[in-house]
């Protein structure tokens, strides 16, 4: 990528831990693009657990003329670039295990002790594979809840199916990044800041140790046996992803960016948090570091409350309401407060300029839960949605509702758009008109 100009010259600072936060920077602060010759694609999705009040989600009619629900009604400035789904079932029904690691996989199979994980890849991984080449970092995994992995958090089954939404192969779930600190790592280096100079120089040091690394493997290899060497072989694989990252990351070093400082942790605030969590991740793709993010705004069978928006019940017991109106209706409450905040960061990614559009405009985007009505644990009729304009692949201002079909053939569909065709995703049988 290059930039036409650079940025405005101020410093901005994310300190977190419940010190003062300058946002937000990225509008002001990022530098115009010059349009590409073929629009980039990026791919995210925004992940809400335990279900939703249903009868605060689900529009009426169908077509361009459906209505904005309640819990839709933030999301009505992108109804252009918005397409709400109904009909639509998660592949393997089980509880909370099957609403997150269905998600993105459409598995039809899980495992069935603590210890037995099992799902399939996940197409966040499968467009990792196919963006690698281009940008810094495959993927980003994000979420606002700290992992658990070790232990049974649903049923019998791991913790692994709820904490995650993205998985790498079918027995490997990948941990979701919670710490904005680590974040920033991810995406910067651990130089504690973006400035160029002190970028580089951390560069090259990495690549010095890098080269004592392989040059102390290759003389250990030269004294094992096969199978040793096959061992070895595997750790070398995580040392050649290292070199990778470093290789991508000196390919984009001339990349101008507003001077940040590494954030020191998690604020204690969730809202503040989030807000630190959304700037990086709009940064990463703004600046090409990445062109795929899977986030979690909270993981299934999440206990946080909302007293903020009058809601002091945990979320996963007010989940399971019985049916009755007044939870209910508290459960809507958290469910378009969710949205609100996606429509906040919707409405900074399409006032973010890339290319001949907005950062909207180059992306798709699927929201939305595993789970229908969540005291049922339903697994039919899965509230979820696209908006973005996909780089002209999407249309807008529709409700599509399907006889029941799974939500695996959703997934073939977004794949095709991405540029990344697939015959087939999890337990998909066919793919979906979009």
């Amino acid at each position: 990528m290059h930039f036409l100009h650079r940025s405005m010259p101020r410093r901005t600072v994310l300190k977190g831990m419940g010190a003062t936060l300058a946002l937000p920077f990225l509008e002001a602060m990022l530098p115009t693009l010059r349009a590409a010759d073929k629009p980039v694609r990026r791919f995210q999705a925004f992940y809400t657990p335990n279900g939703m009040a249903m009868e605060y989600w689900t529009p009426k009619t169908e077509g361009a003329d459906f209505e904005m629900t309640p819990v839709l009604e933030p999301l009505a400035p992108y109804r252009d670039q918005m397409t709400v789904f109904s009909g639509l079932r998660a592949s393997w029904n089980y509880i909370h295990a099957g609403a997150s690691s269905c998600f993105l996989t459409g598995t039809p199979r899980g495992g069935k002790t603590e210890i037995e994980i099992i799902a399939d890849v996940s197409i966040d991984q499968l467009m990792a594979r196919h963006f690698a080449k281009e940008t810094q970092l495959a993927s980003l995994e994000l979420s606002m809840d700290q992992p658990a992995n070790p232990g049974a958090c649903t049923g019998v089954l791991s913790c692994a199916y709820t904490h995650t939404i993205s998985w790498r192969s079918s027995t490997q779930p990948l941990p979701m990044e919670w710490n904005p600190r680590s974040v920033f790592e991810k995406l910067f280096g651990d130089s504690g800041t973006t400035d160029p100079k002190l970028r580089e120089a951390r560069l090259q040091q990495h690549k010095s140790i890098l080269d004592s690394v392989n040059e102390k493997i290759a003389r250990l290899k030269k004294e094992l046996g096969p199978g040793d060497q096959s061992r070895v072989n595997e750790y070398t694989e995580a040392i050649r992803d290292v070199e990778l990252r470093i290789q991508r990351a000196e390919e984009q070093k001339d990349i101008q960016l507003p001077t940040i400082d590494q954030p020191q942790g998690a604020p204690a605030v969730f809202e503040d948090h989030l807000a630190l969590m959304l700037d990086m991740q709009m940064l990463a793709f703004h600046s090409d570091l990445t062109r795929v993010i899977s986030f979690m705004i909270s993981k299934e069978q999440s206990a946080r409350a909302y007293p903020q928006i009058g809601v002091a019940e945990a979320h996963h017991p007010l989940s399971h309401h019985n049916d009755i109106p007044e939870l209910v209706e508290k459960m809507s409450h958290i469910n378009k407060y969710h949205t609100t905040l996606f429509s906040q960061y919707l409405k900074r990614l399409r006032a973010t300029p890339d290319g001949d559009g907005s950062l909207l405009d180059h992306m798709m985007i699927l929201y939305g839960s595993g789970i229908s009505n969540s005291n049922r644990h339903a697994a039919d009729n899965l509230p979820q949605l696209l908006v973005g304009g996909g780089s002209g692949q999407l249309k807008g201002t529709r409700h599509l509702k399907f006889q029941p079909t799974s939500n695996a053939n959703l997934l073939v569909a977004i794949m095709e758009k991405m540029g990344v065709p697939v015959e087939k995703v999890g337990g998909s049988n066919g793919k979906i008109a979009l």
